[in-house]
């Protein structure tokens, strides 16, 4: 593997970040969406790997993280964490998650589908995305717990970021998933990986 780096440590060295940060130093991930290069990429800067699942299975990225880890290694590098940071919503019941999401769901990707040339978003297709085995994280607090334990598993990773906003979904529906995340996701994830 050969690897050049964009700009070398001197360059990078005692830049200032605005806003300022409390701790001085800003943590910096490399993110991939599904091309080795941008792996082999944050490999050969040493960087952590940021996943960006935002389409099929979440388990067909472990083979990134296979190239990610060998690619370190190759390099010379020491060991990074990986995160995923795929799109989600949380509520009471996983029918009601889909439900208060679909519409919110089909206008992003509407809108963001007409720059990038994809089609709209069926319904069929979102119910399949918010499946067990889909991109999506939606659903009551149980499932969405324990999708994020199996992709965390079967990816080995050691962070989980769920992208939680989804354009025009209401703030009021917003905070509800949040919130659920906090009280109740997060904890069954730590309570079945511990």
């Amino acid at each position: 593997m050969q690897h050049r780096p964009r700009c070398t440590i001197g360059q990078e060295a005692n830049q200032k970040v605005y806003p300022p940060t409390d701790s001085g130093s800003l943590p910096t991930w490399i993110a991939a969406g599904g091309s080795p290069r941008s792996v082999v990429r944050a490999a050969g800067d040493g960087l952590p790997l940021m996943l960006a699942i935002i389409g099929g299975e979440p388990l067909q990225f472990a083979p990134f993280t296979d190239l990610y880890h060998r690619a370190l290694k190759e390099f010379g590098n020491p060991v990074q964490p990986i995160d995923a940071h795929p799109p989600g919503h949380v509520a009471a019941t996983a029918q009601q998650a889909r439900e208060e999401l679909w519409p919110h769901c089909a206008a992003m990707q509407a809108r963001i589908g007409r720059d990038r040339g994809w089609p709209p978003i069926a319904r069929a297709d979102f119910e399949a995305t918010a499946g067990p085995d889909g991109a999506l994280f939606v659903g009551s607090p149980k499932t969405v717990a324990t999708k994020i334990v199996k992709v965390g598993t079967g990816l080995g990773l050691s962070r989980f970021d769920l992208k939680f906003s989804h354009g025009t979904l209401p703030h009021a529906a917003l905070m509800s998933s949040i919130g659920l995340y906090g009280r109740e996701v997060a904890p069954a994830v730590r309570g079945q990986l511990d």
